[in-house]
Formats: structure tokens, sequence, C-alpha cells
């Protein structure tokens, strides 16, 4: 039993308007108070510096860095350098894709039937982002933006022709960003899914495994007393419902990179949002 309180530090994302982690912090806050019994008080803060993606793994890889925990779609690399905590964050929602488009071009994505109709297309994705390896394999031509924000204008630009967005960011981010870019628009026909899990990294040292214990004892706690469920509804489930995934038609990817400690065969921890499961 630990009695120093628990410190995390987490990152304070660059990218101006972003609340894509507004999800994740609230399910390691959870996750903190629901250990308190077993591991004592805690402290859980934010950056006060600003921190692209390339920051973040610098401050992670510096063992004085000021951040001691991110979360991030994972790949080898990343479960190489960090210690991953392999329960998915977000319940494997990060693999199922909407599409932002120019809207101009609507009509032109209604005739994609099959992954060979997608080769046709381009893709934009961040620099470094798990999922780029994932259209590559699959032979989709992938556009890398060097950043989050700068990609919407990449697409409105038209250097790429979708910007792939797991099923609950893309309506939040047309909501954010569709008056700053007025001709884009959330394509009406596909998802797209492979599976991509999100997970909590922390540093590979000991303060970092004890980290990972109190993290993972948390979320199992989160997961069986339905804590977990009800802060992703509260955070995604309007948008989901909202997107009417069940009437898309549904293009797979594989994922090669997955590493064979990916708790696939876990299924509680992942939710079909096709059948709201």
């Amino acid at each position: 039993m630990a009695s120093a309180s628990t410190r995390m530090v987490y990152p304070l994302s660059s990218d101006g308007v972003d609340s894509r982690y507004d999800y994740d912090w609230a399910v390691l806050r959870t996750a903190m108070e629901k250990t308190i019994p077993a591991y004592g008080p805690y402290q859980q803060l934010q950056s006060g510096v600003a921190m692209s993606p390339q920051r973040v793994l610098l401050e992670m890889s510096a063992p004085q860095g000021r951040i001691n925990v991110f979360v991030r779609a994972t790949s080898p690399e990343l479960e190489q350098r960090f210690l991953p905590i392999r329960l998915p964050v977000d319940r494997g929602l990060l693999g199922y894709r909407l599409l932002l488009i120019r809207a101009a071009d609507q009509a032109r994505f209604a005739s994609v039937r099959t992954l060979d109709d997608l080769r046709q297309l381009r893709a934009g994705l961040g620099k470094g982002w798990a999922d780029v390896s994932i259209f590559k394999t699959a032979g989709v031509e992938v556009v890398e933006g060097s950043s989050y924000a700068g990609l919407f204008g990449m697409l409105a630009a038209g250097r790429f022709d979708f910007y792939s967005r797991s099923a609950d960011e893309a309506l939040r981010e047309f909501d954010e960003r569709h008056t700053s870019h007025p001709g884009l628009a959330i394509e009406s026909t596909l998802l797209l899914h492979y599976p991509l899990p999100r997970y909590f990294f922390v540093r590979r040292d000991a303060e970092g495994e004890q980290l990972a214990r109190r993290i993972t004892d948390g979320m199992e706690i989160m997961l069986k007393d339905g804590s977990l469920n009800a802060l992703f509804q509260q955070h995604k489930g309007r948008l989901i419902k909202k997107t009417a995934l069940f009437k898309r038609r549904l293009i797979k990817l594989p994922n090669r990179d997955l590493s064979p400690q990916t708790p696939l065969a876990r299924s509680e921890w992942w939710i079909n949002p096709l059948t709201g499961r």
C-alpha cells in the first residue's frame, strides 16, 4: 500500500480548439478515485506547457520530463519505448472511422463500395499517427500533415480527399470547425473499421510501473461497476447515435501492427457501436 500521494501530470495539447482528450482524462481521474482505498491520495495535473505529439514523446523519454502519463493509439514503437496499460480506454471506438470530406465530393464517395474503390482516394492523417501504416498497408495513399489543426485546412485546400476520424470525433470536430471551414462535410455513406486500441502510457521505470498497476486496477474496477460505460455514454453516446453507424457501408482494413498482447479476447472491453454492445 502506497502512503505517498500519486502524482500524475498529463500533456496540454498545442492544437488550440481540441476536445479529443476530455473523456480520456475523465477516465484517468475516475480510475484514481476508485483506487484511493488501496493506493492512497493522488494529484492529477495538466502540464502548463502546450506540447505537440512529438514534444510529448520527448518529455516522456526524459527521466525528469514535465509529464509522466499520456494517451494515444498504440503502435509497436510506443509499446517498446513506454509502458502501455493494455486496456482500451475508449473501448475500441477509435477504430470505427467516419470521413471528413469536401461537401462537393459526396457523390464521389457514395460510389465507393470496396477497399479497391477506396484505394482511388487519398487519406489525410497526422505525421506519425498509428493508422498511417494501416492505410499504407491496405494500399491507400496517405498524405501526412504536421499538425492536427492544419489537416482541416489541407483537406479544404484539396491536398487529400478524406480525413479519417473516429465516429465520435467526426461530429464534434465538424461542429467545432464548420464555421472556419464551411466547405467541409461528414461523408454520409461509409464506415471504415480497423482495430486500433487507445492506451494510457507511462515510463518504464519504478514510478511508471506503480502508476501502471494503479491505473490498471482502477480501470478494471470501473469496467465491473459500470462507471466506465457511464462515462463512455456521457461523452460519446449521443454522438454515436447521431451517426447512425448501422446504416453505413462497412469497409474493413487490417491492422498488422497489433501486439500479440492486445486483449482482443476480452470481449467485455470492446464495444461494437453497430449494436451498441
